[in-house]
C-alpha cells in the first residue's frame, strides 16, 4: 500500500528513472515518471504532488526553468532537484528559485531516501506539536503550521525549508540559533552546500521582514544567527556580526 505520499519524478534517462521509481514505490510512494520538462509541467498542473525529484538537464524544458514555473505559483511543493551538474553556481541557482535540496549523480537510494523524508518532514509543518507554531515578529506575524508570514494586509506564502529555518530562529527569538543545529535539523547534514544553502534562505528571510526596522536576522561570529526584535529585554547583540 502507497501511503508515504506521491512524489512526480522527472528524470530523461528512462532507465535511470525507472529504477528511481520502482525503489521509491518499494518504500511506500507513489510515483509519477515524466521524462521531459513539458510533460512534467503538464502532469504537475493535472495533479497535486507531495515532492517533486527535478533533473536538471531535461528535453525541452530543463529543471531550473520547470522549477521557475512551479515557484511562480506554488510555494509550498517541495522540490529536490537530481543532476550530474557538480558546480557550485549550479547549486546555488538551484537555492535562488526556491529548491529544498539537492543530489548530485551518481547517489545512492538510501541517501535519496533520507533527503526525501526530511523534506517532507520540513513541508508538514513543526516537527513537535509541543513547539509552539505562531508567533509575533515586531509587526509581523508567523504561522509555522500554515507556513504564512502576515504583515498588516500583505500574506506571504513561506516554502517549507524558508518555513522550518524561520520557525527555529522564532522558538530562539533573541538568541543564537547555532549554525549545526539548524543544519542538522533541516538539511540532515553540515557540509559546505547546505551551509551555502542556508546563507541563501537567511538572506529570502531578512528580504521578508526588511519592512520592519525593529526586526533583523544577524549573524553570530563563528557560531550561527539570532532573530533580534528591537526594544526586547532579551536583546543582546553584543556578540554578533550584521
Amino acid at each position: 500500500m502507497n501511503s508515504s505520499g506521491k512524489i512526480l519524478l522527472l528524470e530523461d534517462d528512462a532507465n535511470l528513472g525507472l529504477v528511481i521509481q520502482e525503489h521509491l514505490q518499494m518504500n511506500g510512494f507513489t510515483v509519477v515518471l515524466r521524462t521531459n520538462g513539458d510533460d512534467g509541467l503538464t502532469e504537475y498542473r493535472r495533479d497535486r504532488y507531495d515532492l517533486c525529484l527535478v533533473d536538471i538537464m531535461m528535453p525541452k524544458r530543463d529543471g531550473f526553468s520547470f522549477a521557475r514555473e512551479v515557484r511562480s505559483r506554488d510555494q509550498n511543493t517541495p522540490l529536490i532537484f537530481l543532476t550530474a551538474k557538480a558546480m557550485k553556481e549550479d547549486k546555488i541557482t538551484g537555492f535562488r528559485i526556491g529548491c529544498d535540496d539537492y543530489l548530485t549523480k551518481p547517489f545512492s537510494i538510501e541517501e535519496l531516501l533520507l533527503r526525501i523524508q526530511a523534506v517532507l518532514r520540513r513541508s508538514r509543518g513543526p516537527s513537535t506539536e509541543k513547539e509552539p507554531d505562531r508567533f509575533t515578529i515586531g509587526s509581523y506575524i508567523f504561522d509555522a503550521r500554515l507556513q504564512m508570514l502576515c504583515h498588516g494586509d500583505r500574506r506571504q506564502k513561506l516554502t517549507p525549508t524558508e518555513s522550518e529555518l524561520l520557525h527555529l530562529l522564532c522558538l530562539n527569538m533573541n538568541r543564537t540559533l547555532e549554525r549545526e543545529t539548524a543544519l542538522h535539523r533541516i538539511w540532515g547534514n553540515e557540509d559546505y552546500f547546505s551551509g551555502r544553502s542556508m546563507d541563501v534562505f537567511i538572506s529570502k528571510l531578512r528580504k521578508y521582514l526588511k519592512d520592519d526596522p525593529a526586526v533583523r536576522i544577524i549573524g553570530v561570529h563563528g557560531k550561527g544567527f539570532r532573530l533580534i526584535v528591537d526594544n526586547d529585554p532579551q536583546d543582546a547583540p553584543a556578540d554578533s556580526d550584521q
